[in-house]
């Protein structure tokens, strides 16, 4: 199936809610339980940098956003990204093609990004392999980070990737 991928714009709002609503429905499909994705949650990440994957119909079948550090020191990094493929569309090479347009849109920012950073469950491994082949490296572990309704723990494995 073909998708094109394009800037998100703010008339997506409500749409990129039912997406990550279907998304943080699935198990270990995001941190964010589907109540705390809100249309105030979607206008917050789409100030950043954030693409869409639409398919031939108009609908919305993957995102991906980040934002830049507003620190000085780090005002050089991309971070606190989230990759939403629906659970209808994975498979497809969405979340790769969703990579590919942040990470060239990040390599043109002005101030330069110099670093992309991002956290994965360690309950994940296919996208933590995703991750490891777009050449992001592992950095680190928070042990116990996570924690599930049902009081399971996770760690989150700290990537990242330099411009």
């Amino acid at each position: 199936m073909s998708f094109q991928v394009r800037a998100a714009r703010p008339d997506d709002v409500m749409a990129l809610v039912d997406l990550h609503r279907a998304v943080a429905a699935v198990p270990d499909g995001l941190a964010r339980r589907p109540e705390e994705i809100t249309r105030d949650y979607v206008e917050r990440f789409l100030a950043g940098v954030s693409f869409v994957a639409v398919g031939p119909d108009g609908a919305i079948w993957g995102e991906i956003h980040a934002g830049r550090e507003t620190v000085a020191l780090f005002a050089h990094v991309l971070s606190n990204l989230t990759v939403a493929v629906h659970p209808d569309c994975q498979g497809l090479g969405i979340g790769s093609r969703l990579f590919e347009a942040l990470i060239a849109h990040a390599r043109a920012m002005d101030p330069p990004i110099l670093r992309i950073e991002l956290a994965a469950g360690a309950g994940n491994p296919g996208a933590i392999r995703l991750y490891e082949r777009l050449g992001f490296k592992h950095e680190g572990r928070q042990v116990s980070r996570g924690r599930y309704p049902d009081g399971r723990l996770e760690d989150d494995i700290l990537m990242g990737m330099l411009l």
